[in-house]
């Protein structure tokens, strides 16, 4: 049966490997698979029989398959033909062989969130589903641990929590813990340790043709994995270093102001917390822009946070001034590092982890600080275009504002993320109910506009750009960096361990 679903330059490839559009029951070549495939579907047989026995293969028409293949995201989403699902590290080897074989395409899925629009290059291929690689083992001598490749940040952090342990992972809870590694990784510890790339010791990495690798520092693929790793192959472990946990009180003030107060909230936050780029290691600033008809009916409010460590109230000689402000109203909570992401409204449960049949795409920029007349400028165009009964009205802008002492700390040149000196991170996220292309173009014309604002304001000649939030309309010198060295080094390592570019549906490098 031919592939009518797929295009027809791809159907030469599949000639062999013919899947119906519907799952047939009945099962591959080992029963515990509980994979529904085509019967006698020799390929596909074959495949399952060098799975281990707690690997798995869904096929089109399962349950199993749609809610493996099914995207945060579905903008430009990648398209696949059958999903396989890893129960051990040796499983991804054999179906990243197979799929050579086949000269089929092939992309690994992990977590939520990774929206970015080069993805939909792949209009065909294999999904390789890492959420059976799920493990978080803590070495004996309590310095390291070993997560495995599928693992969400939420089970890195409880589980290392109970332990007495930490270490810094993604904010929101349903990510990955290395998707975000692979692009640099942002998280709520990074003032004390740096990135979440810094933490890795070593790594498991499948590379392109098909072999298993373990590689560190004494790799010369060790500096691409830390920054441009979704370029080089599917990490399916990796030993990342852990601390004693340092203190077990946290807090946050809720503060919600109208749209007015714009300006006074951000040039408030420059002064007083971020102090041109010596915000204390123990703070955190965010702040949502976001419709909330219950608070304001007519433009979208102010949500900004202030977050610290080591306290159960937030000291008054950071949230004074913004309480002199005049928020629409104020929350003041004690709790623990594991409440961080409930309170900020990115836990597994919060809708940001939910998959909805939804456009999200971002768009990111790295800043110095809040430019306060960009600041009053994007918030008007952001309002004007997300208000009332906007297709645009469930939008939100982000603006992440870190310590980066623990970043700067660390040599820019040791890694492919090239962004250490910047000390926030912008981006809109504009969310929709696709409708056609149309309304595409109409929110990506809107992101980059927003963007293009605080870019124009920021007095930086280069745009950055945070690649785990990206678009897709960007450039790899903006993903990892403009200096050419960098450029140069991350092409010369692409051709060394991937020349065929099978990796090269995420933030590709050429």
């Amino acid at each position: 049966m031919m592939l009518y679903w797929l295009p027809f330059h791809a159907v030469a490839l599949l000639t062999a490997w013919a899947i119906p559009s519907i799952g047939v029951a009945t099962p591959l070549a080992r029963d515990n698979h509980g994979a529904k495939c085509p019967e006698g579907d020799p390929d596909l047989t074959k495949l399952g029989e060098k799975l281990s026995s707690t690997g798995k293969i869904y096929c089109p028409g399962s349950t199993e398959f749609e809610e493996a293949s099914t995207r945060w995201s579905i903008l430009d989403a990648p398209k696949v033909n059958v999903v396989v699902v890893p129960g051990t590290e040796n499983d991804v080897v054999e179906t990243v062989k197979f799929a050579n074989q086949k000269n089929l395409p092939f992309l690994a899925y992990n977590g939520v969130h990774g929206a970015i629009t080069t993805l939909g290059k792949m209009d065909h291929g294999i999904e390789i589903y890492m959420r059976q690689l799920s493990s978080v083992k803590v070495s004996q001598d309590g310095e390291t641990v070993k997560i495995g490749g599928g693992t969400i940040s939420k089970d890195v952090t409880d589980q290392l929590w109970a332990a007495g342990k930490q270490s810094v992972t993604g904010t929101c809870e349903c990510v990955s813990y290395l998707g975000p590694a692979l692009g640099g990784g942002h998280g709520w510890l990074q003032g004390h340790h740096g990135l979440v790339a810094d933490q890795l010791v070593s790594a498991n990495i499948v590379l392109a043709d098909g072999s298993l690798k373990t590689i560190d520092a004494s790799s010369d693929l060790w500096w691409a994995v830390k920054g441009a790793g979704h370029n080089f192959g599917i990490v399916t472990s990796v030993t990342a270093k852990i601390y004693d946990i340092q203190h077990q009180d946290w807090a946050i003030d809720t503060l919600v102001f109208s749209g007015e107060k714009v300006e006074a909230v951000y040039q408030a936050a420059n002064q007083h917390l971020l102090k041109n780029g010596t915000q204390p290691v123990d703070l955190i600033n965010w702040s949502y822009w976001l419709n909330d008809p219950t608070a304001d009916p007519n433009n979208p409010i102010i949500l900004f946070y202030i977050i610290q460590e080591g306290v159960q109230k937030v000291d008054p000689v950071y949230t004074k001034t913004f309480h002199d402000i005049g928020p629409l109203s104020a929350d003041s909570i004690g709790g623990s590092y594991n409440d961080l992401a409930g309170w900020t409204n990115i836990a597994t449960t919060s809708p940001p982890c939910q998959k909805a049949g939804l456009a999200n795409p971002r768009f990111p920029i790295y800043l110095q600080g809040y430019n306060v007349p960009a600041q009053k400028k994007a918030y008007d165009v952001f309002a004007s275009a997300i208000r009332g009964s906007s297709a645009f009205n469930n939008s939100i802008f982000m603006f992440e504002g870190y310590s980066t002492e623990g970043v700067q700390a660390i040599d820019s040149k040791s890694s492919a993320f090239a962004f250490r000196g910047e000390n926030l991170l912008a981006a809109p996220l504009i969310t929709y109910v696709p409708t056609g292309q149309e309304l595409e173009d109409k929110a990506a014309t809107l992101g980059n506009r927003l963007r293009d604002i605080l870019h124009q304001a920021s007095g930086l000649k280069e745009m950055g750009v945070y690649v785990n939030y990206a678009y897709g309309d960007e450039t790899p010198e903006q993903w990892y960096g403009s200096e050419r060295w960098r450029q140069d080094r991350l092409r010369l390592l692409k051709k060394k361990y991937d020349p065929e570019n099978r990796f090269g549906f995420y933030g590709p490098i050429a």
